[in-house]
């Protein structure tokens, strides 16, 4: 390191000798560089980046720092090259005062990884203080009668440096009467005297004027004077005397006020009035001495004035003064060292840097949190302190160095468990009794995207009447993201996929942010029974996570189709509204004798598909000698014909569905009245022809009912599965259970109807069952009273017209679930052909 000084080549060889044993220091483990005060600023240091194994490339992106209390700006470090360099005017006297040892504790800090370096300065005395005296003149007045040898104590000059920059030598002007005497102690003080070489003789010199010079030990050497203007007095020649010189007291520093420090005695030779003594503090009197003591003038007693505080002065030293009443005052003089003694009065400091916050909840175990160091002005035991912190908290405290601790991270985090932590650090002395400080330190856990979003349900089943306007709200999802902030900004999407021929995105779609599902089209029943799709909910972290729910759509079917009529067998026509079936009757049929039948469809289902068969009056108000079958549409005979009734009967047939509000359709049947001999032909292919109609008839209704059934049984067995899903827990006695078989009547039609009823009870554990499924069979004969079914007659297929039904009921109302389709939801008629039972 290059310093230009005035002190020459020898102040180099010093500033030399300091570089090599800071690089020596360096390599110890600690790095310890040394710099002399007042160096200018840029003045090298030291090569901290290098000592401390650190890469300049690295010092910027590591954020590399430099941190000390309260001598912040002193030195500052070139990020550049890495050198430690002198940044402000450093004056060792202001920093340290006269301690021996002054250093500059610096913290090097560097993240990513973060690392905490110490580094100690020590900051070197310079010659830059010259001694200065109390006074510029000092009087001191002396009988003429003191014998030769006696001593008058001189007030030494002080020097702010240490050292040999503090060490001083006095002399003073060559002269016969007075010579200088400098002793040190075992304390290490110095005491200046003025020794009288000569018996002075007033009426020769009264007055001596010497000047007294103090030079240090520096190079080059600074000076002080004081002017020591000497009084001869021709008066008493006896002086007061101590019994020490130097007398060695120890006081507690929370001594009350008043407290006697020592009783000082000093005798007199003389009598009278000149053996009368007056004790006083030599002038000049430090300011800080009269703060804390006051002396008794009659009695020598010194006692406390003020608090003592061990932390700011540690040792007094009080030049007393003994003076008789003499005309001629004579003095005797001691000193009185009064030494402060600790007692545990203050209470360790905290002091928190450098935290890393907020701390991400997936932080490492160890990750360092914050620096922590505490400090105590109290000494010994009383300055001794240990750190805890708040218990049962995922940190810890690392000590690092003395009296310096690192928080560190314990165990893992949580941000939905805690989402912060406030912790108590508290400090503690060994003193007795022991006091103690705290600091809170709060950490906030920073949230990571660890949790997806999560619905209440994993499927949800939702009912929408067909012929929906377009666009209608149907349902609405939601789902929970336990993260916070964007991590629990949840989304919401189709999961799409082919429906038929369609896209899925083409029936509904679902609002972004409200989670709405909307259907973008009317939806048919007859098209489109179930429509089963996924939501999935994804949040906005990084990554995202996601999940999804089932919803099943349920289109409930509205009478939206008229009744269609069929065409008479093997003609291969079509039934309209408007159409019409010719047939031959013969006038010797009897009354109930079937001539003709009505065959309509409806492509609704459950009571909207449910058609019943009226016959209009004839024109005229003409009685008809025919009618209509409720529900079979078969036409019969309600007398026997006669010669009277016209030869063309027209009869019209109305056909009419349950539905609210009904739709109808209408039949127009033609029959002829012929002698019985007079077409038999005719007669014989109209039988043949009926009887092919019914043959065909009884082919599609077992068909018909072989489907139904196993729809039925797949339905059944759909709703099992689907209970058995559902149930959390195993079910109780007789919650799932099967029912008991049993016959229903239905009084509308006037004719019994079989009813295998199965209670079917959907397992939940937010109440008591809701559903029960009640599956209805093809008509049958009137009810036996047997529950069994036994002496049953096979199904008429002729006078089928009722399809099986599946009535579902749940809750306070009923729905139905038939016709070809069955196993879905219908909204049902209260008619008295759908009964309600509860087994």
């Amino acid at each position: 390191m290059l310093f230009s000084w005035r002190g020459g080549p020898g102040v180099q060889s010093l500033l030399l000798s300091l570089l090599l044993l800071a690089a020596w220091k360096a390599g110890s483990g600690q790095v310890h560089y040394s710099v002399l005060e007042e160096a200018k600023h840029g003045t090298f240091v030291g090569r901290i980046a290098q000592d401390l194994g650190l890469e300049l490339a690295e010092l910027v992106p590591r954020l590399f720092r430099v941190a000390s209390k309260g001598h912040g700006d002193l030195l500052e470090v070139n990020l550049q090259n890495g050198i430690l360099f002198v940044n402000s005017r450093i004056d060792r006297e202001e920093l340290c005062g006269r301690s021996a040892e002054c250093s500059i504790h610096l913290e090097v800090i560097v993240d990513r990884p973060l690392q905490v370096f110490h580094v100690e300065v020590e900051v070197k005395d310079i010659n830059d203080n010259p001694p200065v005296f109390p006074e510029n003149k000092k009087r001191i007045i002396i009988a003429e009668s003191r014998p030769p040898e006696t001593r008058f104590p001189l007030d030494g000059a002080s020097d702010a440096d240490i050292g040999v920059n503090s060490a001083l030598i006095y002399r003073i002007d060559p002269n016969e009467y007075f010579a200088l005497d400098t002793q040190n102690n075992r304390e290490e003080m110095s005491s200046l005297s003025l020794v009288l070489r000569k018996s002075l003789d007033r009426e020769q010199i009264q007055e001596h004027s010497l000047l007294l010079t103090a030079n240090d030990g520096g190079k080059p050497e600074l000076t002080g004077t004081v002017q020591l203007l000497i009084t001869i007095l021709d008066v008493n020649d006896n002086a007061p005397e101590f019994d020490q010189y130097i007398y060695k007291v120890t006081v507690l520093e929370n001594a009350f006020n008043g407290t006697l420090v020592i009783k000082l005695n000093a005798t007199d030779l003389d009598d009278g009035t000149n053996g009368d003594i007056i004790y006083s503090f030599r002038k000049p009197v430090s300011p800080a001495v009269l703060h804390a003591f006051i002396i008794n003038p009659n009695s020598g007693e010194i006692r406390t004035r003020g608090k003592l505080d061990f932390e700011e002065k540690k040792l007094y030293e009080i030049s007393v003064e003994a003076i008789d009443k003499g005309n001629i005052p004579m003095a005797g003089h001691c000193t009185v060292l009064v030494e402060i003694l600790d007692i545990n009065d203050n209470t360790p400091e905290i002091t928190i840097t450098s935290l890393s916050l907020p701390v991400r909840e997936d932080a490492h175990v160890g990750t360092v949190i914050a620096l922590i160091s505490v400090s105590d002005r109290d000494s010994g035991a009383n300055g001794q302190v240990t750190c805890s912190l708040t218990p049962r908290v995922p940190f810890k405290l690392v000590s690092t160095f003395k009296n310096y601790y690192s928080l560190v991270l314990d165990s893992a985090l949580d941000r939905e468990s805690v989402s912060d932590y406030v912790l108590v650090v508290t400090a503690r002395d060994a003193g007795s009794p022991s006091l103690s400080a705290t600091a809170s330190v709060s950490v906030e856990v920073a949230d990571v995207n660890d949790n997806a979003p999560a619905f209440a349900q994993p499927e949800y089943t939702v009912f929408v009447k067909e012929n929906n306007p377009p666009g209608c709200h149907i349902f609405t999802v939601s789902a929970r993201d336990a993260d916070a902030q964007e991590n629990a900004l949840v989304s919401y999407s189709l999961v799409e996929r082919r429906v038929g021929e369609r896209a899925l995105s083409s029936y509904v779609s679902v609002h972004a942010e409200s989670g709405k599902v909307y259907a973008l089209q009317p939806l048919d029943h007859e098209e489109l029974e179930l429509l089963q799709f996924q939501v999935s909910a994804r949040d906005a972290g990084v990554p995202p996570l996601g999940s999804n729910v089932t919803l099943q759509v349920f289109v409930l079917d509205e009478n939206d189709n008229a009744p269609a009529l069929l065409p008479r067998p093997g003609t291969g026509g079509g039934g309209g509204g408007g159409g019409a079936v010719s047939e031959l009757v013969s006038r010797s049929v009897g009354a109930g004798h079937v001539v003709a039948k009505v065959r309509a469809v409806d492509a609704d289902s459950g009571y909207n598909a449910w058609l019943s068969y009226e016959l209009q009056p004839a024109a005229g108000g003409a009685r008809s000698p025919f009618r209509v079958a409720l529900y079979t549409g078969e036409i019969s005979t309600t007398r026997t014909l006669d010669e009277a009734d016209s030869p063309r009967q027209r009869l019209l047939v109305l056909v009419k569905d349950h539905g609210e509000p009904a739709l109808t359709a209408t039949a127009t049947v033609l029959l002829s009245l012929v002698e019985s001999g007079q077409a038999p032909k005719a007669s014989s292919r109209v039988l043949a022809g009926a009887a092919g109609a019914e043959t065909a008839l009884v082919d599609v209704n077992v068909y018909l009912i072989i489907a139904i059934c196993a729809v039925s049984s797949l339905l059944v067995l759909t709703l099992l599965l689907y209970t058995a899903l559902r149930c959390s827990a195993p079910p109780a006695e007789g919650a799932c259970a099967p029912g008991k078989p049993t016959l229903v009547c239905s009084s509308a039609v006037g004719s019994w109807s079989y009813s295998q009823q199965r209670r079917q009870r959907v397992c939940s554990a937010e109440g008591p069952p809701k559903t029960d499924l009640m599956a209805f069979s093809p008509s049958l004969p009137p009810c036996l009273s047997s529950t069994e079914g036994t002496g049953e007659r096979e199904p008429d297929l002729e006078h089928l017209q009722e399809p099986p039904r599946a009535l579902l009921r749940g809750g306070s109302g009923q729905r139905c679930l038939g016709g070809p389709r069955a196993g879905r939801p219908r909204t049902a008629v209260r008619d008295q052909s759908c009964l309600r039972l509860d087994l």
